[in-house]
């Protein structure tokens, strides 16, 4: 029975998103609630601890809303001053080669727009880019989901790590007991910065294999002869753009942290494969293409398939990425602890320590989320593309409209998650559910736990949406299950880390997000089933890996 408890806000989320199909916005709240009866009535929390942990969440909600609105701002932004028609004409114009295409807009493109704004985003924008280059509508919404695997660890600026993974290893204000003898010593940045590196470690080979598999599921499933062999026809580059991400990616997660290995191996694997498109090296020596659009499958199409024009560029390509270099300079500018900026930035807080006179606090700091940085260079680029008011006006609506939903879903999902977390404090002589958990994972299946770390990670990126939900929710019980066992705990929240990535793919709120814009609603299930088994790949090989490790 404690273990079944113990699943409520997991169950309760499966039970109502996934099997009776609510939006979000209804099927979170209701889990809270469940949640918060269950919490109550059997694992004895009290009510203000509950009430603090629901405050605590709403506040950790706060500043995650406040990084989402920057980078949907920033975007709409660059929409509106022909910023991004500029760049996809670009991309467009490189290669008939679908093969290549799809390496450059979903796989490198994509890796850039996760590391700069996350939650979702990156389907959101390859999938209708590709359509107007000419792919078929589901060809574009699951190779994007595909691509937006690896990156997603360093989403949004490191979110899914900095604050995911971050909060859901604190219980209360403090890190939970069993963290202790291992982070003791060390910070909580240097911590972030060793799973930041380890992550990369395992997705060096996971992340490299990735836009092969995208290639052969496009000359699988979408070509005229439904070969395999068309896709390993381009082996050899899809290997070199997989390692065009990841290798640097992986250098920046050393050197730097979890807040940029995604921006900065989106940007330089674009430079290099551009690079290698212009000299030929590894380029196929036939150019493959989708068969005559009269002879699509009808459940490749959508209900608003429509063919973009491709249009002058509205501006220069360098005037069109200034936003873009600019904001990644200024968020390494902000981070760097050699220069006096960051503790400048840190010194403001804002948050509420011993809510309700519990144990519980929230704090954080506005000046220093990366929220600060996307207003900021939204406001410069205002100027510098000198973009009417009305359109500038019309992107803030937008941005704000695009909100409403989110926050519903982040200020009942991470009070649920919170809850789970927090509920060490209690008068039923239980540990916390997500510890509970562990005890019962560690007894049955023991040693083979890293193989099943990451699905662990993909089911709470399915349920909730999001790889920083998963995180937040699964990190003390993957780090729990890891010290029962023997295993490097590190090792082993980088393999949920590596999962919730996974589960990135067929997460619902991506599927429908990204179906939307390409009218195929309704047709959200044949794309989880096109996206299954990719996810089951990644999340399996890093399993492997780990275990092996």
């Amino acid at each position: 029975m404690v273990t079944v408890i113990a699943l409520t806000p997991i169950l309760s989320v499966m039970l109502f998103l996934v099997l009776l199909r609510m939006p979000a916005m209804k099927a979170m709240p209701i889990s809270l609630l469940v949640t918060a009866i269950l919490a109550f009535a059997y694992w004895k929390v009290p009510v203000v601890h509950i009430s603090a942990s629901i405050i605590e969440g709403i506040m950790i909600g706060v500043s995650i809303l406040y990084i989402v609105f920057g980078a949907i701002l920033l975007l709409n932004t660059l929409q509106a001053s022909g910023a991004i028609d500029s760049i996809r004409s670009f991309l467009m114009n490189v290669t008939p080669d679908r093969r290549i295409q799809v390496i450059l807009i979903a796989w490198l493109f994509g890796a850039f727009i996760e590391g700069a704004a996350g939650f979702g985003t990156p389907a959101a924008i390859a999938a209708p880019l590709l359509v107007a280059v000419g792919f078929p509508p589901l060809a574009a919404v699951v190779l994007a989901l595909i691509a937006d695997s690896s990156p997603v660890s360093f989403g949004a600026v490191g979110t899914p790590i900095v604050v995911g993974v971050q909060q859901g290893l604190q219980e209360g204000a403090e890190l939970a007991a069993v963290t202790t003898p291992y982070l003791s010593e060390m910070s909580m940045t240097d911590y972030l910065r060793q799973l930041a590196a380890q992550v990369m470690q395992i997705d060096v080979i996971v992340g490299t294999l990735m836009p092969l598999i995208l290639i052969l599921v496009l000359t699988r499933f979408f070509g005229e002869t439904k070969s395999w062999k068309k896709g390993f026809e381009v082996w050899k580059f899809a290997l070199f753009a997989g390692f065009s991400f990841t290798v640097p990616a992986l250098i920046v997660a050393f050197l730097l942290g979890p807040e940029f290995p995604s921006i900065v191996g989106g940007a330089v694997g674009l430079l290099l494969v551009l690079t290698a498109i212009q000299k030929g090296w590894f380029m196929p020596k036939e150019t493959w293409d989708f068969p005559p659009q009269d002879q699509w499958s009808p459940e490749w199409l959508g209900s608003l398939t429509v063919k973009l024009e491709d249009r002058p560029k509205p501006m220069s390509l360098l005037l069109a990425w200034v936003p873009y270099l600019l904001l990644g300079l200024l968020l390494v500018l902000t981070r760097l602890d050699v220069l006096p900026v960051k503790q400048w930035l840190m010194s403001v807080r804002i948050g509420w320590d011993h809510i309700l006179g519990t144990t519980i606090s929230a704090t954080f700091q506005p000046f220093y989320l990366p929220g600060t940085v996307f207003i900021l260079v939204v406001l410069i680029t205002f100027f510098l593309h000198k973009i009417r008011k009305d359109a500038f006006a019309s992107a803030i609506s937008t941005s704000c409209k695009t909100l409403i939903g989110t926050a519903v879903t982040l200020f009942t999902a991470v009070p649920m998650v919170r809850l789970f977390i927090n509920s060490g404090v209690n008068n039923a002589g239980l540990e916390s559910m997500p510890v509970e958990l562990a005890n019962q994972a560690a007894e049955l299946l023991g040693g083979s736990w890293p193989l099943v770390a990451p699905f662990i990670g993909a089911l709470g990126s399915f349920i909730s949406g999001s790889a920083t939900f998963s995180n937040m929710m699964f990190s003390l019980f993957q780090f729990s299950v890891a010290d029962q066992i023997g295993a490097d705990p590190t090792q082993v929240v980088a393999l949920q880390v590596m999962g919730a990535n996974a589960g990135n793919m067929i997460c619902v709120v991506n599927v429908v997000a990204a179906a939307s814009v390409v009218g195929l609603v309704g047709k959200e299930g044949l794309i989880i089933r096109m996206t299954l088994i990719p996810m089951m790949i990644y999340a399996g090989l890093a399993g492997v890996i780990g275990l092996l490790m």
